[in-house]
Order: C-alpha cells, then structure tokens, then sequence
C-alpha cells in the first residue's frame, strides 16, 4: 500500500508526538490536575476548635476542671453569724415578736364597764384590715369578751414570746403564752389562757397580725 505522507512529514509526526507524550510524563509528574482540583474546591476545611467556658469541662458528669478551683470561704463553727441564715434581722424578730405579744396582752386586757368596740379596737390596730374585721366573731375575741362581760370582769392581760414555730418569706408565727389576770367584785386572781399561735406578716414597713388561734390550732408553717 503506497504511504501517503512523505518520509521527511513522518518524521516531523513522530517527533512532535514523542515531544507532546514527554509533556504530559512532567506535566503528571509536578501534579498538574491535583493542583487545579485542589484551586477549585480550596482547601480541606478545617474546623476551628471550640471555646469552652471555665465551668464547661465541670458540667458532664464526671468530668473535670480545666481551670484552677476557687475554695469557698468558710467560717468556723464558733464565729458563724446564725441569725445571716434567716430572711430577717434581730431587729425584724424584735418587732415582730413585740408585736404578737402586744396582741396577746390586747385580748386578755378587758373591762366590762366600757363598750366591747373599746375592746376590739385595741387589737384592730395590731391586725391587718382583712383580720380586722373578723376580730369580732364569736369563735374569736368575741367569745372572749361574751364571757368576761358576762363575769363583770376588769381583766389586764400579760403575755410572752415562748418560740417561733415557723417563717416565710414575709411572715412569722411565733407561740405566745398569754394571762389574764382578772379582777371581780367578789375576788382577784390569775387566770392563764395558755398558749397560742399568732402569726404576723409585714405590711410596709410594720408588722400585723394576720392569724391568731389557740397553740394546738393555729398555723403550722403548711398554710
């Protein structure tokens, strides 16, 4: 079959192909398409770490601090401020307790000769206006004051703070011993009325007597 190229133009093919195969030999050897892959998609990305927090090593169970640990300060037993563990001051107890005596005092103190809102008025000004206005009940001082009247009594209550049964965040109830030390026409003596629960809460900037019971009845901290 005659060659339809010239010798010289065979040889002039050959040598351009052996040139343009030893091309791509360097071309694949210096990476060529793993560059440009590399220049389209950019490089692996990388994940920067994450910032945590002093407390954040602390918060998974069993963990541990990455950072050194700040004690609490702490006091001995024989300096420790007891009274910084409740929500009031000595002062606040004071005023508090005074008050739930003064009410004690105010429902043993009793005249007969003199009209029974005298009576109610003296331990109205103590109590908050709801309670106030029950003060008069049968089941409350007025009971009380059916029966001294009744007796024609003249009466001078006294009382005492024996303890406090419970606290709020507002309100305390203290138990309060209270007497009566009751004069009639035909003798004078003592008369104790016992103990009773009188809960007071702060209204303002004072305390007011918003329960008063018998000890065994009155409130026990659930209320």
């Amino acid at each position: 079959m005659p060659n339809p190229l010239p010798e010289r133009t065979q040889r002039l093919v050959v040598i351009v192909l052996i040139a343009a195969l030893a091309g791509f030999g360097i071309y694949f050897s210096l990476g060529g398409f793993s560059d440009e892959e590399e220049g389209a998609s950019g490089p692996p990305r990388q994940v920067a770490p994450t910032e945590e927090g002093p407390d954040s090593a602390g918060s998974a169970p069993g963990g541990l601090a990455t950072v050194p640990p700040s004690p609490i300060p702490t006091t001995d037993t024989e300096d420790q401020d007891v009274l910084g563990w409740f929500p009031f001051t000595e002062a606040e107890f004071q005023a508090a307790g005074a008050t739930a005596k003064a009410f004690a005092e105010a429902y043993g103190t009793i005249d007969y000769s003199e009209p029974p809102e005298s009576y109610y008025a003296s331990m109205e000004v103590l109590s908050t206006d709801e309670y106030a206005e029950v003060l008069s009940d049968a089941n409350r001082a007025g009971a009380f004051w059916e029966e001294r009247s009744e007796a024609e009594a003249v009466a001078q209550g006294r009382a005492e703070v024996d303890s406090i049964r419970t606290y709020g965040s507002d309100s305390i109830t203290f138990v309060v011993t209270a007497q009566s030390i009751t004069e009639t026409g035909a003798a004078e003596f003592d008369e104790e009325l016992g103990e009773f629960a009188i809960t007071v809460i702060k209204e303002g900037g004072s305390w007011e007597v918003f329960d008063f019971q018998p000890a065994e009845a009155g409130q026990f901290g659930e209320e």
